[in-house]
């Protein structure tokens, strides 16, 4: 019996949601992809040889979904295709700078780092969607707080009513709808919001500290006379972030400022 000398190649640890090592090619984006396209709000329709690799839908808001062309890349530099024919690149790291304005990329290496990696577990305990619910944040939270969570979510969806958002175990995610823009987090007395900043000052917004959060910021709501303020701010981080995703400009949790 002849034994293959082949010999595995990985990337560097990330133990996401099962996936222990990074992927190193086309193949393992796809992989990843697949684990997270609900996530970002997608529905897969087909994943095919040639090219586009993928058709998907993607919520936009207002009940409507939108058809997305995709081919996925190892490094988004490797894409040699006409770029009439793609809306979308998914890739494990964005490398090509003179990436076309009309093509979005999705950068796999941030987004994960912004999504919750929950433990492995036994197929038959519940899933996280059966864990966490709307009522566990406010039963949580208590009676003001919920008042104030509901003032503020519905001015949120005043702002575009394309606005949803998701529940995770700590935060309730607020979508752009193609990009979480603010994650809440329902207090004992107030409200801990985390938004998108782009790196600038907005009145009231606590920059992050240290190796992350560069372009994120936080801001309290502790009575309803914060709640002026958190909306407006919370306006200008939905308007930024959609900006960003049209000029291809990162808006991850460890992206840097430009």
């Amino acid at each position: 019996m002849i034994k293959s000398k082949r010999k595995t190649i990985t990337g560097e640890l990330i133990n996401f949601r099962g996936l222990i090592w990074a992927p190193v090619n086309e193949q393992g984006v796809v992989f990843l992809f697949g684990m997270i396209a609900r996530e970002l709000g997608m529905y897969v329709e087909v994943v095919r040889p040639g090219y586009p690799d993928c058709i998907a839908k993607r919520y936009i808001g207002k009940g409507r979904w939108e058809e997305v062309r995709i081919e996925f890349e190892y490094r988004s530099g490797h894409f040699k295709h006409d770029p009439s024919e793609c809306d979308m690149i998914v890739c494990w790291e964005h490398d090509w700078s003179e990436c076309p304005r009309s093509i979005e990329v999705i950068e796999l290496k941030e987004e994960i780092k912004r999504l919750e990696n929950f433990p492995l577990e036994p197929p038959d305990k519940p899933t996280t969607e059966e864990k966490y619910s709307l009522k566990m944040h406010l039963d949580r939270a208590g009676g003001e707080t919920k008042r104030l969570f509901e003032e503020l979510d519905k001015k949120i969806k005043r702002i575009d009513d394309a606005i949803y958002f998701k529940i995770a175990k700590y935060r309730l995610m607020y979508y752009s709808p193609k990009r979480t823009f603010a994650a809440v987090a329902l207090r004992k007395g107030f409200l801990n919001i985390h938004l998108f900043t782009n790196g600038k000052r907005l009145k009231g917004v606590e920059p992050f500290s240290g190796d992350y959060g560069y372009k994120w910021g936080r801001i309290y709501v502790r009575s309803k006379t914060d709640l002026p303020n958190a909306i407006l701010v919370l306006k200008r981080s939905h308007q930024m972030i959609n900006q960003c995703i049209k000029d291809n400009i990162p808006t991850g949790w460890y992206a840097e400022i430009e």
